[in-house]
């Protein structure tokens, strides 16, 4: 087998991609808009049902849930890129503080919400108790049986088996050619899961999104090493799939209210085709590599702490202005609240992330680098 030498080099490029955070955005405005706008729940917001005034935000909100799989595209790309030259640990340390701070803080910011609605004698939905709380706090409620405290985290377990996947490969090495036989074996792998029928299997394949991370970690090798015919066609099995697979997330989001119709493949192709554009011009060379706009960066980093508050305080935020306003309807009641969450996802990127996730960094690399064979800790001194 020919070494890695004869395979594309890698070429130099910009340290940070902007418009790779201006896509997340994108996306995390996608869901958003679902949940506030595209619910198909008959009367969510009380009086009315939001596609008897706003018949046509409605109807192109119902396909917001797409940003779903726009985010796990985006994720295989920045994860690919960011685990180039790093080791097992570095690449740990890295996701353990990107993620656990401001998820902690919003699971933290729900539990007080749902204890204050009680307070109030207001109605919730979420139940709170010890172990809820503790489960949640583990980023992993689901597969222990437990409620979701936070509605959107269902997504970040999914996240977390994809980073156990590239750790893996990072134990092996990454390299051009490792990585592309990682990116098919993973299509095959999906291939059989779906023939299995195994939900064991796949619990660690993904089979309903392993298309959209191949997809994305695809265009980062094209970004990196340049566009090939195989590379071409890796990315064209990996659409294939996912937009064969997409039927049954389609199928997910088909129950609806009488009188309204079930979201359409073809129009869920269209989109989750029009977002692998958008990534493929963002980070292949296209017309958006350009984009060195600095509130590109900024909106990244409120990206992640608005998707996790978005739905579990938002949406009760607004739903608690319509209450204390008996004549405010549904939409400035969500544009208010939008801009709250907004301020506090501000808050939370500036003071829990940052400070909270260097503090972690810090104290995390200090304890693998006194846990590494080659760094022993000081003795310490005797009088």
């Amino acid at each position: 087998m020919p070494s890695d030498r004869s395979f594309p080099r890698p070429r130099s490029g910009p340290a940070r991609l902007a418009v790779i955070d201006g896509l997340r955005l994108v996306a995390a405005v996608m869901v958003a808009a679902y949940h506030f706008l595209g619910t198909p729940t008959p009367h969510f917001w009380g009086r009315t049902e939001l596609r008897d005034f706003t018949p046509f935000l409605h109807e192109i909100s119902r396909y917001g849930w797409l940003g779903v799989e726009f985010f796990f595209a985006i994720s295989g790309f920045v994860i690919c890129m960011s685990c180039w030259g790093r080791t097992l640990a570095q690449f740990t340390v890295s996701r353990i503080t990107r993620l656990f701070p401001a998820y902690w803080c919003a699971v933290l910011l729900v539990i007080a919400l749902v204890l204050v609605s009680r307070m109030g004698h207001w109605p919730v939905a979420t139940r709170i108790d010890p172990r809820t709380v503790l489960g949640n706090l583990t980023m992993a409620p689901g597969p222990l049986g437990l409620e979701l405290v936070d509605g959107v985290s269902w997504t970040l377990w999914v996240e977390a088996r994809f980073y156990l996947l590239m750790g893996l490969l990072i134990v092996f090495g990454l390299s051009y050619r490792r990585v592309v036989i990682f990116c098919g074996a993973w299509l095959l792998a999906g291939v059989i899961t779906l023939e299995l029928q195994s939900p064991l299997l796949d619990e660690f394949v993904l089979s309903r999104y392993t298309g959209l991370f191949v997809a994305g970690i695809v265009l980062h090798l094209m970004q990196r090493f340049g566009q090939s015919l195989l590379l071409w066609l890796l990315l064209g099995f990996a659409w294939s799939y996912e937009l064969t697979v997409l039927e049954l997330r389609v199928a997910d989001h088909a129950n609806v209210p009488l009188g309204e119709s079930r979201p359409s493949w073809a129009v869920s192709a269209a989109v989750l085709t029009l977002c692998l554009g958008l990534l493929a011009l963002a980070g292949v060379g296209g017309p958006l590599t350009t984009l060195r706009w600095r509130w590109l960066v900024t909106a990244g980093g409120l990206t992640y702490p608005f998707y996790l508050i978005h739905q579990s305080i938002g949406i009760p935020m607004a739903k608690g202005l319509i209450r204390a306003v008996p004549r405010l309807e549904p939409l400035p009641s969500m544009a208010v609240s939008v801009v709250c969450v907004l301020a506090l996802s501000l808050l939370i990127h500036t003071t829990v992330e940052r400070r909270l996730g260097r503090l972690l960094r810090h104290r995390l690399t200090l304890d693998m680098r006194l846990q590494s064979p080659a760094v022993k800790p000081t003795p310490a001194r005797t009088r």
